[in-house]
């Protein structure tokens, strides 16, 4: 049994992409947590803010949660043809909210899978990200999940993402 954190960048279709992950990966046995960056409403980093205790956001419950997955599915939709602001303002938090070799280490290795609701189909999404989050250390699978306003999710690529990331 693995632990999954699926992670989505925007409410609405890219949170209800993600529970669609979620509830495929405890059909199959596993654990699944839904974190939605828009909820967390997080202030845009900045240097002066982030070495600022009292301006820098408690992101520990985030990490933790990072932490103690087994794998990460991302979620996000296309923005002016890469990554949304939410994800990467997220990322920026938790790379300084954290001493960098921890950070690191929270990701090397980590097996993550990536997906998208987009409008001009997530080609761009998809490939910002697996930039990002290979740069960072994580190992990210080859699949993803690509649908849109006139493309469903495939159920048969949601299930061989979970099994795949399970492993």
């Amino acid at each position: 049994m693995a632990r999954f954190l699926m992670v989505t960048a925007t409410s609405g279709t890219n949170r209800e992409l993600a529970d669609v992950f979620a509830t495929t990966a405890t059909e199959k046995g596993h654990e699944a947590e839904v974190i939605d960056l828009a909820e967390m409403d997080l202030p845009m980093f900045t240097m002066a803010r982030s070495k600022d205790p009292e301006s820098a956001p408690d992101i520990s419950d985030f990490v933790t949660s990072m932490s103690e997955a087994d794998a990460w599915v991302i979620v996000a939709p296309e923005y002016n043809g890469s990554v949304p602001p939410t994800l990467n303002n997220a990322i920026a938090w938790m790379s300084t909210a954290m001493d960098w070799q921890d950070f690191r280490s929270l990701c090397t290795g980590k097996p993550v899978g990536l997906a998208t609701h987009s409008g001009g189909g997530g080609a761009h999404v998809i490939m910002a990200m697996r930039q990002q989050f290979s740069f960072i250390g994580a190992d990210v699978i080859g699949r993803a999940c690509m649908s849109g306003r006139n493309k469903e999710a495939n159920p048969e690529a949601i299930e061989a993402m979970i099994d795949n990331l399970a492993r």
